[in-house]
């Protein structure tokens, strides 16, 4: 379990399903700028707490929930990069790279500095329980919000890749954000 002022991110449990339908699954703004399909059903959702619960099982991934009152409000999550994960693109990244797998959060809850904790909390995380020495943030350029969040931390840009959305064919720049720890 990761703690913050406001939040939590810690493992799913099956009682969650409802929370993250309600608040991130089944929202179209949630998943606007992640790689996932919206949640049809509360069916679909059950499936899909299930299937995060075994994920996470191996992943160094979690819901996010409101501290207040313990709702899951998002999730997010980390991953060790290997070294020659960005050489494609010139870059040369430390054996003790780390970076975050996505970040979301429910509609409802944007805008409140949750973000802002969220990323602060992985990279100390990171720094503190792998000893990481480089933290790697990506953003969608059209995530205004992302990459405002970016720049505000310190990160430096130091990739912009074109990409297409799988869902729906339209294009777009990945943005990756580097920042020594």
């Amino acid at each position: 379990m990761l703690e913050t002022k406001n939040l939590i991110l810690d493992k799913a449990k099956y009682s969650d399903w409802k929370g993250m339908y309600e608040h991130v699954w089944r929202r179209p703004e949630a998943a606007k700028y992640m790689m996932w399909n919206v949640t049809a059903s509360e069916r679909d959702a059950k499936v899909r707490i299930q299937k995060t619960i075994e994920f996470q099982k191996s992943h160094d991934t979690y819901l996010v929930y409101e501290k207040a009152d313990g709702k899951p409000i998002g999730f997010a999550g980390v991953e060790k990069v290997e070294p020659f994960a960005y050489q494609e693109a010139g870059i040369c990244l430390g054996p003790l790279a780390y970076q975050e797998v996505g970040i979301c959060l429910g509609p409802d809850y944007v805008r409140r500095g949750f973000g802002t904790q969220i990323v602060v909390c992985l990279m100390q995380y990171c720094r503190n329980a792998f000893g990481a020495k480089e933290f790697i943030y990506s953003s969608r350029d059209e995530n205004l919000a992302s990459v405002k969040l970016a720049r505000s931390l310190g990160f430096t840009l130091i990739l912009a890749k074109p990409e297409i959305d799988r869902r729906d064919g339209h294009h777009y720049h990945m943005l990756r954000y580097r920042m020594e720890l």
